[in-house]
C-alpha cells in the first residue's frame, strides 16, 4: 500500500517500511517536488538506496484522516451556502481525530448559524453522493465551478474532488468513497483568531459519535444536579436557578452595602490623630472589594482629613483598601501605603494618590502589617 503525504491540509500517514532483516518505522510522510519523503526511525536492520522494502500504512489511522478531510470539503460548502459566497479558506489542519478549518467572515458565527451548517454537512453525508476525481486542466477546473484551495500550489493538470453538486474543490489529499463513509459531523468550537479570519474545529466519524455521547453524559448530569424530569426540562431549571442566583446576588450586595454604611459610622469612632490627620487601620469582617471601596468613601466623607485602610479577608485571601483624603495627598501616597502593607503579607498593590488596592495571602502576618501602618503614616506626616 502506497502512502500519502500532507496535502490539502492533512497529515502524512504513518506505518512502517519493512524488509527481511529490516523495520523503519515511520511517523510522517510529506511531499517534495514529485516525492514522497518518508520520515521516521531505522529500528532494525540497515536502509541502503536500492533496497526493496513492503510499505504498511496505519489504515484506522488514515481511514480517520480520510473522513476528516472529506467533512472538510463538505464544510467549506456549507459555510459558503450559510454565511456567503464571502467566505474563503484561510487555513486548515486534518487529523485523525479532529479537523481544524479557517475561514474568512468579518463576525463570530451565531449558534443559529452554526447548527445550519451543521444539518447541511450531515445532510450531504446522509445523501451519500459518491466521492469522484478528475483530472483536467487548471484553468477548466476553475471555469466548471471549482475552489482553489487556500495555500496551495497548483500545475497546469490539477484534481478535480467533487461530492454531489454541493462540494467541488482541487484537492490533491486522501478521501473517503462516499460522502456516507463520513458517517457523523459535528462542531466543537467556533472562534475568531485574527481581523477578519474566524476557525471551526470540529470531528467526523467515531471522534463526532463519543462527542456527542459526551454531552449527552453531561446533559444527563446537569438534568439530575438541578431535579429535572428529563434532560428537555434542564433548559427551564437552570434559568430559573440562574435567575435565583441573580436575585440572591443582588440581595447580598444590598446588605453589603448597608452592612457598609453602618460599619463606616462605628468605624470612624476608631481613628486616631496623628500630626494633622485622622488615622483609621480596620479589619472589615465579611466584606468583599466593593463594600470596602464602599466603606472607604463614607469614612473619608465623615474624617474630612484623614488616612485609611481597611483590610477584609476573603477565601483565605487578604483584600486591601487605602485611602488618602484630597488634602493630604501631597504627603501620604495610598498607592504606596497600599504596597508597603501588601508587601509584608505575601502580595503587592498599588493605585492612584488617593485610592488604592492590594491583595496578600499571608494571613498570620496581617495584624503586624497593619500595626506598622501607624509609624509610616507619622514619618511622611512629620
Amino acid at each position: 500500500m502506497d502512502s500519502d503525504a500532507e496535502s490539502g491540509g492533512q497529515v502524512g500517514d504513518r506505518g512502517r517500511l519493512s524488509a527481511e532483516g529490516l523495520q523503519f518505522n515511520v511517523s510522517d510522510t510529506r511531499k517534495q517536488g514529485g516525492l514522497h519523503l518518508h520520515i521516521g526511525q531505522l529500528s532494525q536492520g540497515r536502509l541502503q538506496v536500492g533496497d526493496k522494502v513492503s510499505a504498511e500504512v496505519d489504515d484506522a489511522r488514515r481511514a480517520a484522516t480520510r473522513r476528516n478531510h472529506s467533512a472538510t470539503h463538505l464544510l467549506h460548502a456549507a459555510l459558503r451556502n450559510t454565511l456567503g459566497e464571502h467566505v474563503e479558506q484561510k487555513g486548515s489542519l486534518v487529523e485523525p481525530d479532529r479537523l481544524r478549518f479557517d475561514f474568512a467572515h468579518t463576525q463570530a458565527v451565531t449558534p443559529e448559524q452554526l447548527l445550519e451548517i451543521e444539518r447541511l454537512v450531515n445532510a450531504e453525508i446522509r445523501a451519500n453522493h459518491a466521492v469522484e476525481t478528475r483530472l483536467m486542466n487548471y484553468r477548466q477546473a476553475l471555469d466548471a465551478g471549482a475552489m482553489a484551495l487556500f495555500g496551495e500550489k497548483y500545475g497546469d493538470e490539477v484534481r478535480v474532488l467533487s461530492m454531489g453538486e454541493f462540494s467541488v474543490e482541487l484537492c490533491g489529499g486522501t478521501h473517503v468513497s462516499r460522502a456516507g463513509d463520513i458517517g457523523l459531523f459535528r462542531i466543537m468550537a467556533e472562534s475568531g483568531i485574527a481581523a477578519g479570519v474566524r476557525r471551526i474545529e470540529a470531528v467526523s466519524g467515531a471522534g463526532a459519535l463519543e462527542f456527542t455521547l459526551r454531552n449527552e453524559q453531561t446533559l444527563r448530569k446537569i438534568a439530575a444536579g438541578v431535579k429535572a424530569a428529563n434532560a428537555e426540562d434542564a433548559l427551564g431549571k437552570v434559568g430559573q436557578l440562574a435567575d435565583r442566583v441573580r436575585a440572591q446576588d443582588k440581595e447580598i450586595q444590598t446588605l453589603k452595602s448597608k452592612l457598609a454604611g453602618g460599619s463606616s459610622k462605628d468605624l470612624a469612632d476608631g481613628a486616631v490623630t496623628v500630626g494633622p490627620a485622622k488615622l483609621l487601620v480596620q479589619t472589615l469582617e465579611g466584606a468583599d472589594a466593593a463594600t470596602l471601596r464602599e466603606a472607604m468613601d463614607r469614612l473619608k466623607d465623615k474624617l474630612q482629613s484623614a488616612v485609611i485602610v481597611l483590610a477584609a479577608i476573603e477565601e483565605d485571601k487578604i483584600r486591601l483598601v487605602a485611602g488618602v483624603t484630597s488634602n493630604l495627598t501631597a504627603q501620604v501616597n495610598a498607592g504606596q501605603l497600599a504596597n508597603f502593607v501588601a508587601t509584608q503579607v505575601g502580595g503587592k498593590g498599588g493605585g492612584r494618590p488617593d485610592l488604592a488596592q492590594a491583595g496578600g495571602s499571608d494571613l498570620n502576618a496581617l495584624p503586624a502589617a497593619l500595626e506598622s501602618v501607624k509609624a509610616w503614616v507619622a514619618e511622611r506626616l512629620g
